[in-house]
């Protein structure tokens, strides 16, 4: 009776322990892997915690060295889930996790890794060095993990690597003196790569196979080149700042073919000071280079730059007022554009207009999503029959659609070049980031609300709580089937950004 007392009391404490340890604390200089993985009393080790972590748990570190010397065993393998957290005030300084193991890739063969990232994990606050020779400090295998404001410093190889068909989101990282790079992607890899550092390291960025990631926001300064592109490569490349790296800025080899800017969606990338040449394009085939900022001098092979504007001396300061566009001075809707193009989310054409009352297509939507939001991989992409890999928005799309913020139609299609409804714009912004709670009398401030189709009530009651729809000429007047113009999607954009304040309210008569 007293052993069975004990059996009850014993599988009462365990499931009392899964229950309630949402959050796992380690501390390799003070834990114990005997002890209770709580705050008091935390492990010793992050492999230890690993082995406790169900999905959803998230393993908070102290400040101090994860090594063997410690008790790691490498490489870490983060489950489906679970989030590995330091310090992401400071990109993980003084937080280092330095080791190597053996790991067989399905894709690339026998590798020596720090860590590999599961499905929907998160790595973030944390140092990386892997010392082992052609060391990787996070391999990434078919996954959709999150790595955020980590430092990857002296890896021997590269400080992370995407292959199989693998969609991260990498951000806010500093990479600094890896020997190899410090990304590389492969295989049919995607995801975001957006406001990193690289600097000091072999290339910043570099790209294999068929892998198209969109590369937007990063600094890319000082390594030996700044992006190589190889394979079939087609990434996105918006708004980075590519100086002083000592061969090129930007290399394509093979048949890479990178979209760095079109006329209907400006590149805004900034190439300066660059050893050899800004952008050099070995592949044959004409590249999209229009809307960014260098010199037309430093420029090899065949590129279609549009109308080029000369790399500033130095780095440009953003001008009181931002951006002016010739045709929106008595727009109704210019406060809204003028906001967002002096956050660089819009931009407007060559000839210095915005064209505010034109429509927006679907695929030129998928892009502006991607300029205007933190696109975290959420779901398994959509492979669409009529969005072909070489279509210049198929990145776009493809990351636009894993974050939740587009889907397509039942018959696998997503209609790239179809005008998108105002409705659309709605549910497309409260998916994506996903309000919920409207309710469906909110809808009776629309005198047209009938028009409203099914799939969309929810939505629109959401977003009009939120204040994020905006109607013109009549407030009342919601027009949810209309093609929705440059005009009112930039204005329901900059409202999401209210909604989520990242941004100050606008007084406009035509918020509903």
């Amino acid at each position: 009776m007293v052993e069975n007392e004990k059996c009850i009391k014993a599988r009462s404490q365990i499931l009392f322990f899964h229950k309630n340890m949402a959050t796992l604390y380690v501390n390799s200089t003070t834990g114990s892997d005997s002890a209770a993985g709580s705050q008091s009393a935390p492990f010793k080790t992050i492999a230890r915690a690993i082995g406790r972590a169900a999905s959803g748990t998230t393993i908070q570190l102290a400040p101090g060295t994860y090594s063997a010397a410690s008790g790691e065993q490498f490489p870490l393998e983060i489950p489906s889930g679970v989030k590995v957290i330091g310090n992401e005030a400071n990109k993980g300084s003084g937080t280092l996790i330095q080791g190597s193991g053996k790991f067989v890739s399905p894709t690339a063969a026998g590798q020596n890794i720090t860590i590999l990232l599961a499905n929907n994990s998160e790595l973030r606050g944390v140092t990386v060095t892997n010392l082992d020779s052609r060391g990787t400090g996070v391999w990434i295998e078919s996954t959709a993990p999150t790595v955020a404001n980590c430092t990857f410093t002296q890896c021997k190889r590269e400080g992370i690597f995407a292959t199989g068909t693998a969609n991260p989101a990498i951000l806010d990282n500093i990479f600094v003196e890896n020997s190899a790079a410090g990304v590389i992607t492969a295989g049919t890899a995607k995801g975001v790569i957006r406001r990193n550092v690289f600097q000091k390291t072999g290339f910043g960025i570099s790209l294999q196979a068929q892998s198209a990631p969109l590369i937007a926001d990063n600094q890319i300064l000082e390594n030996r080149s700044g992006i190589v592109l190889a394979g079939e490569s087609k990434p996105i490349l918006r708004k980075n700042r590519i100086e002083k790296n000592t061969e090129d800025g930007l290399t394509a080899v093979g048949k890479s073919l990178p979209d760095i800017g079109t006329a209907q969606d400006l590149g805004g990338n900034i190439f300066r000071d660059n050893g050899e040449f800004d952008l050099q394009n070995a592949t044959g085939v004409k590249i999209f280079a229009v809307g960014n900022q260098l010199n037309s001098a430093r420029v090899k092979g065949l590129f279609e730059l549009g109308n080029v504007t000369p790399t500033p001396t130095p780095a440009p300061t953003p001008t009181p007022g931002g951006v002016k566009f010739s045709d929106i001075s008595t727009h109704w809707a210019k406060d809204f554009i003028d906001r967002l193009a002096k956050m660089n989310i819009v931009s407007g054409f060559p000839n210095g207009t915005f064209k505010p009352d034109e429509s927006l297509t679907r695929a030129q939507y998928a892009a502006l999503l991607a300029k205007a939001f933190e696109l975290v991989p959420r779901r398994e992409a959509t492979v669409f029959k009529d969005v072909a890999v070489v279509f210049w928005a198929y990145g776009a799309i493809a990351i636009a659609n894993r974050a939740g913020f587009l889907v397509g139609y039942p018959d696998s299609t997503f209609r790239p070049e179809q005008n998108l409804t105002r409705a659309q714009a709605i549910v497309s912004l409260v998916n994506g980031l996903q309000f919920v709670g409207g309710n469906p009398n909110s809808l009776s401030v629309y005198v047209d609300r009938a028009q409203i189709p099914s799939f969309a009530t929810d939505s629109i009651a959401t977003a009009t709580e939120r204040k994020i729809v905006v109607n013109y000429p009549a407030r009342e007047k919601l027009s949810p089937a209309r093609d929705i113009t440059r005009g009112e999607i930039s204005a329901l954009i900059y409202q999401t950004l209210v909604a989520t304040k990242r941004a100050e309210p606008i007084n406009s008569p035509y918020i509903v």
